[in-house]
């Protein structure tokens, strides 16, 4: 099952990326519009940026030792 949500996970990020290429944006306010599949590159990038800042934070911040209340 999980092999099967990889696939399915893998031809969507690449059916995502080919369309990037094929439906360009016509109309780029930013010089890094004009890149294509900058939103999904940055989007992806940003993503695994917020999981290991808050993967930190957690281990920094929030946990405690196991000995804590005694």
């Amino acid at each position: 099952m999980v092999k099967k949500i990889k696939l399915i996970l893998y031809i969507s990020i690449a059916v995502t990326c080919a369309l990037g290429f094929v439906y360009p944006n016509h109309h780029p306010h930013f010089w890094w519009q004009k890149i294509p599949v900058f939103d999904a590159v940055f989007g992806f990038v940003g993503c695994i940026f917020i999981v290991l800042v808050s993967k930190w934070l957690g281990h920094a911040w929030l946990m405690k030792k196991e000995d804590y209340y005694d």
